[in-house]
């Protein structure tokens, strides 16, 4: 793969993602403190981040789906937003217990081993990538590293 400028856009672009993420669990988690509970913290950021959203979506220029189109949709590919509710929920509850660090680790080392099984048998219409011996020592490495991660 030749590295170009785009593609060190891009690396910084998904790198950002994660420091975001970090920057948003422990806000999440102090805001949890503010407001009593995981789910009212969850719901909180949900409404701000929803509001943002819908702002940038009314800029955009492309166009919106009508209520024809959203009634075609396959009711699982909305099942998305449950999961957003479950990453962002387990997140407040369980990044203040483990440790930034180690509850990062673990999110990462559960997408690798999601990611690997989604490519492997092709779920969700993404082109096939069997599991190979190196992809499988890098899963067991990055959960070695996660182990690491629990000696303080």
């Amino acid at each position: 793969m030749k590295i170009t400028q785009h593609l060190l856009l891009l690396f910084a672009l998904t790198m950002g993602i994660g420091l975001a993420m970090a920057i948003q669990t422990s806000l999440n988690s102090q805001l949890r403190n503010v407001v009593g509970s995981t789910l009212n913290a969850a719901l909180i950021s949900f409404v701000i981040g929803s509001c943002v959203l819908a702002a940038l979506v009314l800029l955009q220029t492309t166009a919106k789906p009508n209520l024809a189109q959203l009634q075609q949709v396959p009711w699982y590919l909305y099942l998305g937003g449950c999961l957003g509710v479950y990453a962002i929920s387990i997140s407040i509850y369980t990044a203040p217990q483990l440790g930034l660090l180690t509850f990062t680790g673990l999110v990462i080392f559960g997408q690798v081993l999601s990611s690997m099984l989604i490519d492997h048998f092709a779920w969700f219409g993404l082109n096939k990538t069997p599991i190979s011996i190196t992809r499988l020592l890098g899963a067991i490495a990055i959960f070695i590293g996660v182990l690491l991660t629990l000696q303080r």
